[in-house]
């Protein structure tokens, strides 16, 4: 039963991350119809201003929340634990909506080079904020098992902001603004809804002790969160600063299309990880190692195959689903496909079975300054798609040197004949469909290729017998298990 439940749980908790990911590339179409290249650039911008301040606002808090809620059983300690800190981060929030008042017109002007849109930032974090306070009600939901509410409560905001969304730019022709609004008034909606539920259920009450012990742990974990979130959006700022801000918006199309390679690598990190961990512990390290690389080697295959498909295919899923002006979008997405397909490696707890956690975050700096140097003359010389080739470059020696580490701290036997001709068809594909296009050649022999790749693919997982009647058997055992 215990079994049951948590596979059931582990499907639950995996329904926002595919509803999260799909609406957003099916509404997409719509919005880049309304609004133009530098409309969805200028829209990027203000995302990446909210994202970079509410990730310091909340110092961390939420790590700090998933680990103290288990210091005490009592379910009225608990709940004053989650009041005190979000009383503490609205409290911090609204410190940085007042200094985002006071500076937006000079940030929007001179960090930006935006003109024309008064209280877009405030608007922007606005938005980001609130939705950033119903983590910890969700955090609550996932730790409490309750995963119903976690479910509802996940996917309810994504609707609403696209229903919003889709009203205000469609109907009352907001453009940038309808965007932003439509996640404020969501996130609103939703966060009054849990308040109006926390407090009909629970009283509101505060523990000052718990939130000074949360901060002690949280803080140290603000400089990683800081750079983190500047990593992850410093080049849309480096595009906007020295291309165009219609490249930022293109290229921000890019990275939401590709990005279903690592949403889905991601997701099957869940089931993997387990046995990963499980086989550390259990076996003798040399044994385990080898036990480990061969039990991988499926799910490398599977990863590689989503990243292959969307990197050969993005052409037609560019054309087909977005306007003209955005069709720059389909080499770069190729191209982020291959970088978020070789993260696989840097998704194995080598480092954390090792206790050498302090390794990933010399090895994250590590990754900033990569960027940095490599991506600032990039996107100068190339604009966005140079941004790209260059995250692709400083991605593929930070996981090199991430991958060193590991091995080193934990050693993983792979089944390196067999990674090595998967890897091959992908990045020899992938690389000859990009000069292809950039040659313009056919479109008839460019799908000869993409097919002929695919059938070599599929040929090799037939060959290493992951593909096989057992592959589906098990699968169909998994599915009326979860049922």
């Amino acid at each position: 039963m215990a079994a049951s439940k948590t596979l059931k749980n582990s499907f639950f908790y995996m329904l926002p991350v595919i509803v999260g990911n799909l609406i957003p590339i099916i509404t997409l179409p719509l919005f880049t119809r309304q609004l133009s290249t530098d409309e969805y650039g200028i829209f990027s911008l203000s995302q990446v201003y909210a994202i970079f301040i509410n990730g310091i606002a909340n110092f961390g808090l939420i790590a700090g929340f998933e680990r103290n809620y288990f210091e005490s059983n009592e379910i009225v300690k608990r709940t004053a634990l989650l009041y005190s800190i979000l009383s503490f981060v609205v409290i911090v929030s609204l410190l940085f909506t007042s200094i985002t008042a006071l500076v937006e017109g000079f940030l929007l002007k001179n960090l930006f080079h935006i003109r024309g849109y008064e209280n877009l930032l405030i608007l922007a974090y606005g938005a980001t904020a609130i939705s950033g306070f119903k983590v910890y009600f969700l955090s609550y939901f996932k730790n409490a098992e309750e995963a119903k509410s976690y479910v509802f409560y996940s996917i309810d905001e994504t609707v609403l902001t696209t229903v919003f969304s889709l009203l205000f730019v469609f109907i009352f022709r907001l453009q940038v603004y309808g965007l932003i609004l439509g996640q404020l008034v969501s996130a609103t909606f939703v966060l009054t809804l849990l308040l109006i539920r926390f407090t009909k259920k629970h009283s509101i009450t505060f523990d000052f002790n718990a939130l000074k012990s949360t901060l002690k742990l949280s803080l140290p974990l603000t400089p990683k969160i800081f750079f983190g979130v500047l990593n992850s959006q410093l080049d849309k700022y480096l595009i906007g600063l020295l291309s165009s801000i219609g490249g930022v918006g293109i290229y921000n199309i890019a990275q939401k299309i590709a990005n279903v390679t690592f949403t889905f690598m991601t997701a099957i990190q869940n089931v993997f990880s387990p046995q990963v961990y499980s086989r550390m512990f259990d076996m003798e390290e040399k044994s385990a190692g080898k036990s480990i690389g061969t039990y991988l080697t499926p799910f490398y295959y599977v990863s590689i195959f989503v990243g292959m498909l969307v990197a050969l295919f993005s052409e037609e899923i560019i054309i087909i689903l977005f306007p003209t002006d955005y069709h720059d979008a389909i080499n770069i997405t190729s191209i982020f496909s291959i970088l978020y397909s070789s993260y696989f490696f840097s998704k194995h707890p080598q480092l954390i079975y090792s206790k050498k956690t302090w390794l990933s975050s010399v090895l994250f700096v590590f990754s900033i300054i990569l960027n940095i140097v490599i991506g600032i003359p990039f996107a100068k010389i190339w604009g966005p798609i140079g941004v790209a080739w260059g995250s692709l470059l400083s991605g593929i020696i930070w996981g090199a040197v991430y991958f060193y580490v590991s091995q080193k701290s934990f050693y993983i036997e792979w089944e390196s004949d067999k990674i090595l001709a998967i890897t091959l068809i992908f990045i020899v594909s992938s690389m000859t469909l990009i000069l292809m296009r950039h040659f313009q050649t056919s479109y008839v022999l460019r799908f000869v290729v993409k097919l002929v790749s695919v059938g070599l693919f599929i040929e090799r997982g037939v060959a290493y017998r992951i593909i096989s009647k057992n592959t589906f058997s098990s699968l169909k055992s998994m599915l009326n298990k979860s049922k």
